[in-house]
């Protein structure tokens, strides 16, 4: 017996070994809150200190962004940690996958790559994705507009970030914040960043980071809420998560399927092209429908979140147009809502209509869209537009995630605009129940990718 009971002490031993063993290796702690072993600085010159299990940073005056890096590069990770700043003016974020470039800034150095949002100012971009040092925002929290309170001002905050993949998600404080699909980056360094201050007086400001751990083997996609747009950067592709949450391409990227002229049979024999994942609108003296003419879907859309790429040629002209019925059997293009597609610096239209509402991301002739120049890419570079229209008819455009416009479609500003617009001559013009998207051909080379679309209305 005693020998038994000597086995089932030592088995209990081992069980126990083998259940401790595993709890320690499933995460592994990123600061052992004593020291700053594992870690280096970069770029900046920041004080970075532990402060009774704390890691704190303190900003300084006359320095570039800090960065406090992992040694150790880092891939297919869960990272976790806590973060408290104090003060709403300042900034901060959290890189991963990211890199170092020892030659810039003359020798001083730049860290760039992917950048997990901290933003505790009025704006409310917390959990949103940055690519610091290269393409500026990819996720801005105008997408998840819902889970802009998640942060909790002067508090520590839960920080979660899932990159599995090419697949890319966030939480603060257990709530969903942003998902996206991105191939720029496979691996690279984690680090902490003291913002750069503009002010003297804002030195000595602190962030505090404590509890950080990553865990890197034996992860699984954490589920994700269906309403929450998917920022999808590889080309003609749809996510599992999209496809589950009922995204459809409109464009495979290869050849022009499910598209087809607006006022004729087929698709158009000349002006339109599918080359290389692009669906292209060619050129021809600016002259609107005169080519290949307006293309539209097959399908009727009535309740919809549609997205979309496009790139411009310098001094281009089109247009997304939705609520397309053709029962107008107009010259030229066809009629409907109009997401405006133009180069406001060299075509003369920006000048045109009402307070800019003919300008890029408008309304057009309708409402003027609210942009900043930050957030549009330059001429000859791919911008995403967004169109969102819900069951109750309140529709939103999006310019590379930014919302710059939103309208109550059939109600009585709406119409009074409508009162006062080149579309009076038209009864009802835009409220029809449901209609085609279209793409339009005004003469431009335009060029569309990564077309895809959501049925918002409830199944039956």
């Amino acid at each position: 017996m005693k020998g038994n009971l000597t086995a089932i002490y030592a088995f209990g031993l081992l069980l126990l070994s083998a259940q401790s063993w595993a709890q320690t290796t499933e995460w592994t702690s990123l600061f052992d809150g004593k020291s700053l072993n594992g870690w280096k600085q970069l770029a900046g010159t920041a004080e970075y200190k532990v402060n009774n299990g704390v890691l704190e940073g303190i900003t300084v005056p006359n320095s570039p962004n800090s960065f406090l890096v992992t040694e150790k590069e880092y891939g297919d990770f869960v990272l976790e940690l806590e973060v408290k700043i104090p003060d709403s003016s300042s900034n901060s974020g959290i890189q991963f996958r990211s890199h170092f470039d020892a030659a810039a800034n003359e020798g001083r150095g730049r860290v760039f790559g992917y950048q997990f949002e901290l933003d505790p100012s009025s704006r409310k971009w917390t959990g949103g994705i940055y690519d610091e040092g290269r393409r500026d925002w990819l996720y801005p929290m105008s997408l998840n507009a819902a889970a802009q309170n998640a942060y909790r001002p002067g508090q520590y905050n839960k920080i979660r970030l899932e990159c599995i993949g090419q697949t890319i998600k966030t939480w603060v404080n257990d709530i969903p914040t942003a998902c996206m699909a991105d191939n720029m980056d496979a691996k690279g360094f984690i680090a902490l960043q003291v913002h750069a201050i503009g002010k003297p007086e804002l030195a000595g400001e602190k962030i505090y980071w404590r509890n950080i751990r990553i865990k890197t083997s034996g992860i699984k996609p954490a589920p994700f809420p269906k309403n929450i747009y998917v920022l999808n950067n590889i080309p003609n592709t749809l996510t599992d998560l999209e496809k589950k949450n009922g995204w459809e391409l409109l464009f495979d990227g290869n050849t022009s399927k499910g598209w087809i002229s607006a006022y004729k049979k087929g698709f158009p024999q000349k002006g339109w092209q599918v080359r290389q994942g692009e669906l292209t609108v060619l050129a021809s003296a600016g002259e609107e429908s005169a080519n290949g003419g307006d293309i539209v879907t097959e399908k009727e859309y009535a309740a919809f979140d549609l997205s979309f790429d496009f790139k411009l040629s310098p001094g281009a002209n089109s247009g997304v147009k939705y609520f397309v019925t053709l029962s107008e059997k107009n010259q030229g293009s066809a009629i409907g809502l109009e997401y405006q597609l133009l180069d406001d610096k060299l075509h003369p239209d920006a000048k045109l209509g009402r307070d800019g509402d003919r300008t890029l991301a408008s309304l057009y002739d309708l409402i003027p869209s609210a942009k900043q120049s930050r957030f549009i890419h330059p001429i000859g570079q791919w911008n995403t537009g967004r169109i969102v229209v819900y069951p109750n008819n309140h529709v939103e455009h999006y310019l590379n995630g930014i919302k710059v416009l939103e309208y109550e479609r059939g109600s009585r500003a709406y119409r009074d605009l409508v009162a006062i617009s080149k579309y009076k001559v038209w009864p009802h013009f835009g409220e029809a129940k449901q209609g085609h998207i279209l793409l339009q051909d005004h003469g431009s080379e335009v060029n569309f990718r990564s077309i895809k679309i959501r049925d918002l209305l409830p199944k039956k």
